[in-house]
This record gives C-alpha cells, structure tokens and sequence, in this order.
C-alpha cells in the first residue's frame, strides 16, 4: 500500500453482526409465511454461510438439506425469488426495531478515516436495500453520503469469493488496488479482496473465528475502542 486513499468494508459480519439475529430470522420469517416446514437453526445457518447470497445460500439448501423438493428448476427460481423478496422486507423489519448494533470501533474508524479525510466505500453481496437499511438504522440516513460508492448484491456476476464486486468498487472508486484497504471477516470476503489485489484486514466474529485468514494483513476480533481494545 502507498499511501491510503480509501477503505472499503464489507457489510454483514463486518459493520454488524447481521447474521445470526438478522438474515437468519428474516429467512425463517419468509419461510413460515410462506406456509414451509423449513427453520435455520443457528448451527445450520453458519453452515449456509459459506454460500454468498441470500438467493444462492435457499437455492444451496434446496440442493444438499432438501433433497425430496421434486420442483422443477424454474419453478425453484421463482420461489427463491418470492422467498428472498420477503426476507428482505422481514429484515428491513428486524433492522428498524433497533436490535442490531454496529461491531465495537466501526463507527469510531468511520468518523476517523472521516476526519482524515480518507473516502470511504461498500463492497458486500447482501443487496442495495439490505445496506441502506443497516447504515440508516445505525449511523442515520445522512451516512449514506459518507461513502463515495457503494456495491451490492447482484451489480456483478459472480459474488464472492470471486473478485467481481471489488473491482467494481475499485473501478467506480477511480483508485487502484494498492490505494484502498478492505475490511472483511469471512474467508470468502478476504479471497475476493486479495484476488482485487486488495491489502485485506479481517475482524471475525462468532461464525468465522476458524476460517483460514492466511493473507490478511492482520486478524482481529473487532475494530476497537478506548475502552476495549481489540485482540490480535
């Protein structure tokens, strides 16, 4: 890294945690309106995980948990489609009740890489509607101009572990790879960043505390605060 121009930080599991009592309601919501048998218990849903995409992780379960689905293809894609379209409002739901909080030293480092003048940017595969909702729900609804751009969901066509939503980023950023830091915490997130070219710091949370991390720049369960000091 020459010198720091940007930092782009991923969404779920890195602003927040997002997962367990976020998404993973959200889903079982959808699913019990939807008249389905299916739940995600919390073991389950942090084997999901290593799917990325709220569309792509119902079209993994279809496949390897709920094999006797004998629906067609296209019908199965019109379903996930309805499923994800209502875990969204469902999730957008959990958010505005107020019970998801930002990871300790995410908004401290905002507000610093603020004052320091350095931009900020998004890279994640949840979709647009799902950031808006956390950074309103968190920071407020001004926040959303503190980052120069934001990439979601399905602006690519491959999501992560493949690069394609970095260089986006990267691209519309009008910066170089060596010029920005990421912020991720799953696996999948650091090979998409170190496959951009990105410098790629991880803070882990509960769900991928043992993933391989080989290539991070450093490993810490949070960001940080005065009185709380992250662990290395």
């Amino acid at each position: 890294m020459k010198h720091l121009k940007a930092v782009i930080f991923d969404v779920d599991g890195t602003l927040a945690e997002t997962e367990r009592d976020g998404h993973r309601l959200a889903f079982n919501r959808a699913f019990a309106e939807a008249g389905l048998n299916w739940h995600w218990d919390e073991t389950l849903y942090g084997q999901l995980l290593a799917v990325t995409g709220g569309k792509e992780r119902i079209q993994y379960y279809l496949d390897n948990f709920h094999t006797q689905c004998g629906t067609s293809r296209d019908s199965q894609q019109q379903t996930i489609a309805k499923l994800h379209a209502a875990k969204t409002q469902h999730y957008r739901q959990i958010l505005q009740q107020q019970t998801i909080g930002l990871r300790p030293g995410v908004q401290r480092l905002i507000s610093e890489l603020r004052s320091d003048g350095i931009r900020l940017a998004i890279a994640t595969t949840t979709t647009p509607e799902n950031v808006t909702a956390l950074v309103t729900a968190t920071l407020g609804e001004a926040a959303l101009e503190w980052f120069d751009y934001i990439a979601a969901g399905d602006m690519v066509p491959a999501k992560k572990p493949a690069a394609d939503i970095f260089n986006l980023c990267l691209q519309q950023l009008g910066l170089a790879a060596t010029d920005c830091l990421a912020i991720e915490d799953s696996a999948n997130g650091l090979l998409a960043a170190r496959a951009a070219g990105l410098t790629t710091l991880i803070t882990a949370n509960g769900y991928t505390f043992d993933e391989d991390f080989n290539g991070a720049i450093c490993v810490l369960d949070q960001l940080g605060e005065p009185d709380l000091p992250a662990t290395v």
